[in-house]
């Protein structure tokens, strides 16, 4: 049971001011429900830099934001080897948590913040919220009419080369917790759990065609990066309604025209946007038709944030999240797992499941929800 409400304008505490943040925080300043109170960095001076950005009115240090009493949610950016400390050192102070992906970088870490969200009372949200945007939540209601029948398959692709061409500091991402499944992993299986249900078995295979990187983005041009995760990771899952999907996930990849996301039915199929983003475009080839058609987007596009807005909206409704902890332990599990599978050789079934997500009532504005 959730013991602690937030009022109409949840107050909002950043902790961690990197690449991401200004994302977030260009939409939060504008959804409804929602305000950024302070914001909070180890490296003081990129939470002030961020504060001025973005007319946040104050700067604090981490363990302050914690004990502010006017901050409701904290909204956890840091490094995903750092989430699941900060989250539960926010859920520990009685603030609920809405944290960047994946939820933790093990099931045991995962696994406590669920049981510390259920001990304080508290709720506890995670990234990814693309799955909210009007690109997937079209898909969404597509599948939910029927149009496509019954779905029977899907498969999932996110292939390029690594974020060491664009990303300011990029070394995280080829350390543990780090690799294409789990920084890239969660759109996609939140994607499709959004759209199938939850996953009963998975297999993987695993591989990693370098082993450092030379990073060609500013401040670090030229630095070497060991790799220490598999960087090419191919999943087998098994849905439990009965549906078969394939995932790719790539920092090997130099080029791909493979679509990012489909869903195969009985009726027909769909074709679905990058879940990394909020927009289209969705397409749908039916068994009556001649080829695939375009199709308008039934639902608000959205943007980064729109999890931290329907995170405070569903504690006042005294409702499920769409983006709770349950989904993200999942997703969790299942990247888990897909690298024990390749590791013993053989199929994991998953002990973990979870609700498939409400769907977004259709003709809504941006940042709302219904009920």
């Amino acid at each position: 049971m959730i013991r602690h409400g937030v009022p109409e304008v949840a107050g909002i505490g950043v902790i961690g001011c990197g690449k991401i943040c200004d994302e977030y925080l260009s939409n939060l300043n504008v959804y409804p429900g929602v305000k950024v109170l302070a914001c909070a960095d180890i490296v003081e001076s990129k939470a002030r830099a961020t504060a001025k950005r973005h007319g946040v009115p104050r700067t604090v240090s981490p363990k302050c934001i914690l004990s502010d009493p006017d901050v409701d949610i904290i909204l956890n950016l840091t490094i995903p080897t750092a989430h699941a400390d900060v989250t539960l050192a926010a859920i520990r102070s009685g603030k609920h948590v809405y944290s960047e992906k994946p939820l933790a970088t093990h099931r045991t870490a995962g696994a406590a913040i669920m049981e510390a969200s259920r001990r304080h009372g508290v709720h506890v949200g995670c990234a990814p919220d693309t799955f909210l945007g009007g690109g997937l939540q079209t898909c969404r209601r597509l599948i939910d009419s029927g149009v496509i029948g019954q779905p029977i398959g899907a498969t999932a692709f996110m292939m390029n080369h690594g974020p060491e061409s664009w990303h300011p500091d990029p070394a995280f991402f080829y350390q543990s917790g780090g690799g294409p499944m789990f920084d890239m992993g969660p759109y996609y299986l939140s994607a499709l759990i959004n759209l199938i249900g939850p996953i009963r078995r998975v297999s993987g295979a695993l591989g990693s065609a370098f082993s450092e990187r030379t990073v060609t983005s500013t401040p670090r041009s030229g630095d070497v990066i060991p790799v220490e995760v598999p960087t090419h990771v191919t999943a087998l899952l098994e849905f439990s309604n009965g549906a078969i999907g394939t995932l790719i996930t790539s920092f090997d990849v130099w080029g791909s025209d493979l679509p990012k996301i489909e869903v195969y039915g009985t009726e027909g199929s769909l074709s679905g946007p990058d879940p990394n983003k909020f927009s289209g475009p969705v397409r749908i080839h039916h068994k009556d038709d001649a080829g695939w058609r375009d199709l308008p987007l039934s639902h608000a596009e959205g943007g980064r944030g729109l999890g931290v807005t329907e995170l405070a909206a569903s504690i006042r409704m005294q409702q499920r999240s769409r983006t709770d902890a349950e989904l993200a332990f999942h997703v969790l599990d299942v990247m888990v797992a897909l690298h024990e599978s390749a590791e013993r050789g053989r199929h994991v079934n998953l002990e973990s499941t979870c609700h498939r997500p409400s769907a977004i009532p259709a003709g809504l504005v941006d940042g709302e929800f219904g009920g």
